[in-house]
């Protein structure tokens, strides 16, 4: 044990987009996302669980991750928006972005779309109100809002077929 209150010679466990992984237990899920794992997908945004940027998947539920410390995912799954899909097989809710273009600067598509993910598995067949509900603590500040709202309800009906 380092005399300073580090464990650097503890690690954790825990499965990243389907794939274990090992990460020492100090610092925030983020930190460890986009420092050692590699992953920019999430955004650091204000640091208090208030904008969205920074949502993950985490046991299937949308959750901030820059206040979450990375022991809190021991044992448990992680999912990115790296994880959702890929370049050449996008999932559906990011080839439905696309298509819409849902954004313009996407910092907070991110966030939004594992959220996205995370509501359309719950209630595959959501309507608008519900859409802005479950979205409702991620800002986005490009007013993008409505084409959104399209690719979300786009993607859920591909979804469905």
């Amino acid at each position: 044990m380092d005399p300073h209150g580090g464990d650097h010679g503890r690690m954790i466990d825990f499965t990243l987009n389907g794939a274990a992984v090992e990460h020492a237990p100090e610092g925030t899920l983020l930190q460890a996302l986009r420092g050692a794992l590699g992953l920019n997908g999430a955004k650091f945004g204000c640091g208090e669980e208030s904008c969205g940027a920074c949502h993950v998947l985490l046991d299937g539920q949308s959750v901030p991750s820059c206040a979450l410390p990375v022991e809190a995912v021991a044992g448990r799954r992680v999912v990115t928006l790296e994880g959702l899909g890929t370049r050449a097989a996008p999932h559906p809710l990011q080839r439905a972005f696309l298509d819409e273009q849902a954004g313009q600067c996407g910092f907070c598509l991110p966030g939004i779309i594992v959220t996205a993910s995370a509501v359309l598995r719950e209630n595959p067949s959501p309507d608008e109100d519900a859409l802005r509900e479950a979205l409702d603590g991620h800002l986005c500040r490009c007013g993008s809002h409505n084409r959104i709202l399209r690719a979300i309800l786009r993607a859920a009906e591909e979804m469905r077929a």
